[in-house]
């Protein structure tokens, strides 16, 4: 016969099995009817009003973004209803705490409810229909919650969708003229066949698919106006984290690459920007111009901002900012650069490089410095020094020839006949700002935006070549005069008076 305790011990798992389900059942008959309410007046609130997704792609689903509802009475709200006004036709999707609003509805059957002073989360993306127009379209939808006591809170959902032209894997065999009546996508590489010539129009947009580049091997004509600036950029419209687009993160896409075999390229009022490097050019004669680059930006990639190996470059009016690695790095070659604000402040992972670097050697291979000059540019960054100029100690009697005149720069202070008329950057003084003090409004970490528009205070203000500015950019970066009181101020940005204020 079995012992009575034996016995016990042998149903031990099934008595503990069934008082599990007990305990889980009465504490689920916990919640009765009693427990929700069916007031009128309590409401859902929802965490934000309106949630826009400004310009999306058209044919491509969006990221998706989140916003919570909190219910802050002190019973629990079940809801009847979730649904979105335009129904089936919506351009919109929706999750709600794990439940799919499949057809743009759905009913109390699906089983939502919201705990008393508890919330849900909600997700959404949107994929709109390409609609083979230019102008975005503008799409608007509700998106409702219905609560069985009968009140009712909802959200907006809007985005303007934007039809694009997709380049996929696209070598240009023929001269080729880019308007800007769309943007286009960039799937894979984009390629300037040697020999042929890539106009891009004013207002011209390239947005880039990861690691995509632009690769010349013939030319770019790149000619934007002030009011209508050509932009190459990633294709990721959407924000990363709250109020911090994709847009302002590095390595959003690959550069611009100019070959060896490419000469007397032009850009003028563009923005290059985010990308894992802004402008490579590598050539061998320096007879010919490479690249002329003008009232431009190129800010915020991960490796180089422009970086050219024995090329002749001309870089006037432009900032060149925000580099992991170096924002200029010039390696042998003929290099001229007036009114520029070269200026590194990256804030990224990986550390960065300095404002400029320029060498006549890379490794044991010869790269004659000819010319390395700088007028009227603010040269600046985070760190004591940011400019490092490297003279091959192999090579003694091969060119490394340099020079900065009416600049600001930030590197420890020498005297040399090579630095004429300039200003140092390197140590506050009274009544002075500097490094980045030198710019207003001032940087905002948390969104990450570098606005580079010269402080009133700073030593830059006033003290540029008068004469250099005029015969070259007397107007500023913004289109802005620069001479209207007889002195203009170093780099791309001309003080204003009012930025004072900021």
């Amino acid at each position: 016969m079995t012992h009575p305790i034996i016995s016990f011990i042998k149903k031990l798992p099934h008595i503990l099995l069934w008082s599990g389900f007990l305990t889980l059942y009465a504490l689920c008959g916990c919640m009765n009817d009693d427990d929700y309410s069916m007031s009128a007046t309590d409401r859902l609130i929802p965490s934000i009003d309106t949630l826009s997704l400004d310009t999306i792609i058209s044919a491509q689903t969006t990221n998706t973004y989140t916003f919570n509802v909190y219910n802050p009475s002190k019973k629990a709200i079940r809801l009847s209803r979730v649904y979105l006004k335009n129904g089936s036709h919506s351009i919109f999707m929706v999750n709600v705490d794990g439940v799919f609003v499949e057809g743009g509805s759905v009913g109390a059957e699906a089983g939502i409810e919201v705990g008393a002073e508890d919330s849900l989360r909600v997700f959404v993306n949107a994929t709109a229909p390409a609609a083979d127009t230019d102008q975005p379209i503008s799409h608007e939808d509700q998106l409702v919650f219905d609560t069985e006591g009968g009140s009712s809170s909802s959200v907006v959902l809007s985005a303007y969708a934007q039809d694009v032209i997709r380049l996929d894997l696209h070598t240009l065999t023929a001269d080729t003229l880019l308007s800007a009546r769309r943007p286009y996508i960039v799937t894979d590489s984009l390629v300037v066949a040697e020999g042929i010539t890539l106009t891009l129009a004013p207002g011209t947009r390239l947005y880039f698919h990861p690691e995509s580049q632009l690769i010349v091997r013939g030319r770019l004509v790149a000619e934007g106006t002030a009011e209508q600036k050509i932009t190459m950029r990633g294709d990721r419209l959407g924000y990363m984290f709250s109020n911090q687009p994709y847009d302002r993160i590095p390595n959003q896409w690959g550069g611009i690459v100019i070959a060896s075999s490419s000469y007397g390229n032009r850009i003028n009022h563009a923005d290059i920007h985010s990308g894992t490097f802004g402008i490579r050019c590598d050539s061998a004669d320096t007879d010919r111009e490479k690249l002329r680059l003008e009232n431009s930006i190129v800010h915020n990639v991960s490796g180089d901002c422009l970086q050219a190996t024995d090329c002749r470059l001309f870089v006037g009016n432009c900032q060149i900012t925000n580099a992991g690695g170096n924002c200029v790095t010039l390696v042998g070659g003929h290099h001229e650069f007036v009114h520029c604000t070269i200026a590194n402040f990256y804030l990224f992972q990986g550390g960065r490089g300095v404002a400029l670097a320029y060498s006549n050697s890379l490794g044991d291979v010869r790269h004659p410095l000819l010319k390395a000059s700088f007028t009227n540019c603010l040269i600046t960054g985070y760190s004591d020094d940011e400019i490092m100029g490297q003279a091959s100690e192999r090579y003694q009697d091969d060119a490394f020839e340099f020079e900065f005149v009416n600049c600001l720069i930030n590197t420890p202070e020498v005297e040399d006949e090579r630095i004429r008329n300039c200003l140092w950057d390197n140590d506050k003084k009274p009544n002075e700002v500097w490094r980045e003090d030198n710019f207003t409004p001032g940087f905002n970490l948390k969104t990450l935006e570098f606005p580079f528009t010269l402080n009133p205070k700073s030593q830059a203000v006033g003290q540029a070549d008068y004469a250099t500015t005029l015969a070259t950019y007397p107007r500023d970066l913004l289109g802005r005069d620069r001479t209207a009181d007889g002195k203009s101020d170093i780099g791309c940005y001309e003080a204003q008076p009012e930025e004072n204020e900021q």
